[in-house]
């Protein structure tokens, strides 16, 4: 059947190859949930992640900020949790599903920053800077939220892709049954944010007036290539900056992928599930992490103070510890 949105939005060139865009958009969770089923965001292997971590002095304007954005990263963990279950056909729902999954995701990374540092930051780029440097850098998140790339200069982050990568083949076109094809698509998925943010950047530092007055065209010359890499060189990768972009081809850049066209419905249920497994993870392991470094008592407090109070449907295994 004629597809006349798709072809009038190739026409105006501003869409992706849907069949590409849902592949990567689903094999990416594919492979976050399936190593999460794998244990990695337990109690056992947290109780061991985080056995150094010191409870820190008496901050309650801090504490408060973990809490309230604990709270905010559980009720969109709710909304999650609602359209994985109560929603009769899965397609209605997915977009939202992804951005309930992503502000889940950047409420637990806030509440584990101001648990850390009790850094407050206004914008959500500045919120995954703070959490690479207090949390991914001092290996503070399981794996398969742990991976980071500390720069964007292509020859720096080959090697540290190829190190991530070692012998693993597997990338975003293998759909995970395991975990070494998950680890592979992770790591593609890493390589492929690099490259957005390489070319953001440089799109950026094109217009900039530094790069006008070199009077050039590219970077193909030294003086060019010197002043961009420079600039690149303050960028990072990490999770946080990885969800945020993923939050974003979802809710703009290729807006018709996840419904239109063929039928994958099988693939979009088990997709939904896979935002729920992935969120519930990374909320188990920054509530984890939090309540070691509130003031002592606190943290169950705020556990039972939900149970008892709030009018969310979910239970509240994700933020017990």
């Amino acid at each position: 059947m004629a597809k006349w949105l798709l072809n009038r939005l190739f026409d105006n060139g501003n869409q992706a190859e849907p069949r590409f865009a849902f592949q990567g958009t689903v094999n990416w969770m594919r492979a976050l949930a399936e190593v999460v089923n794998n244990g990695t965001c337990g109690t056992d292997h947290l109780k061991d992640l985080y056995r150094k971590v010191s409870r820190r002095s008496v901050n309650m304007e801090s504490d408060t900020l973990v809490f309230e954005n604990m709270h905010m990263a559980y009720h969109n963990l709710a909304s999650l949790t609602a359209m994985n279950n109560d929603a009769l056909d899965k397609y209605d729902i997915c977009r939202s599903a992804i951005v309930s999954w992503y502000y889940s995701i950047y409420f637990a990374a806030s509440a584990m920053v101001a648990a850390s540092s009790g850094s407050i930051q206004e914008t959500h780029t500045g919120t995954a800077k703070v959490w690479q440097k207090d949390i991914a850098e001092k290996e503070l998140i399981p794996y398969p939220f742990n991976l980071y790339l500390n720069s964007l200069v292509l020859h720096k982050v080959e090697t540290e892709i190829s190190t991530y990568r070692g012998n693993n083949s597997y990338d975003l076109n293998d759909r995970a049954n395991n975990i070494k094809m998950a680890h592979g698509a992770i790591v593609s998925y890493l390589k492929g944010t690099h490259a957005y943010k390489k070319w953001e950047a440089e799109e950026r530092i094109k217009s900039s007036k530094d790069f006008k007055a070199l009077g050039v065209a590219n970077f193909r010359k030294k003086k060019a290539r010197e002043l961009r890499d420079k600039a690149l060189a303050k960028g990072q990768v990490n999770f946080l900056i990885q969800a945020f972009r993923y939050r974003g081809k979802a809710n703009y850049r290729d807006s018709i992928f996840l419904s239109y066209g063929d039928n994958n419905e099988k693939m979009i249920e088990q997709f939904v599930e896979d935002l729920n497994t992935v969120a519930v993870g990374f909320i188990h392991a920054a509530s984890y992490y939090s309540s070691i470094r509130v003031e002592r008592g606190t943290w169950l407090s705020f556990v039972d103070d939900i149970k008892n109070n709030t009018r969310l449907s979910i239970g509240i295994e994700a933020i017990k510890i």
